[in-house]
């Protein structure tokens, strides 16, 4: 019973996240008059005919640029979660690396240099 309630109180919070446009526009068709007489910017110039439509669109761009924000907070939280479990999941074996040698050996003092830095001999 538990796990339907939840799963149906996750699917409801998801469903309304994606909706979230069309409960701005049912609220502002519920409560057009209280809008266009209370909150209106226009309240003062009826020739324009807003009628809350100015005080719709703020609630619309705010909607959408917070779901652009949740988009891009998400991605980079992405990328830190991946970033971060990659760098944190390699380990260093330090007893390993005193164990390998290389064979290379780093040249002392090599003075004459010409003999190995010239121009290819052309012709």
């Amino acid at each position: 019973m538990l796990r339907k309630i939840t799963a149906i109180v996750l699917l409801v919070a998801l469903v309304s996240v994606n909706l979230s446009r069309y409960f701005i526009y049912a609220g502002f068709e519920l409560n057009k008059k209280y809008i266009a007489t209370t909150l209106c910017e226009n309240r003062d110039k009826p020739w324009l005919h807003c009628n809350g439509h100015c005080y719709f669109m703020k609630k619309i761009k705010a909607a959408q640029d917070a779901e652009k924000n949740d988009s891009r907070e998400s991605q980079k939280n992405l990328f830190q979660e991946v970033f971060v479990s990659a760098v944190l999941d390699v380990t260093f074996h330090t007893q390993l690396l005193e164990v390998i040698s290389t064979p290379y050996k780093a040249p002392q003092g090599i003075t004459d240099t010409s003999t190995i830095f010239r121009p290819p001999q052309v012709g």
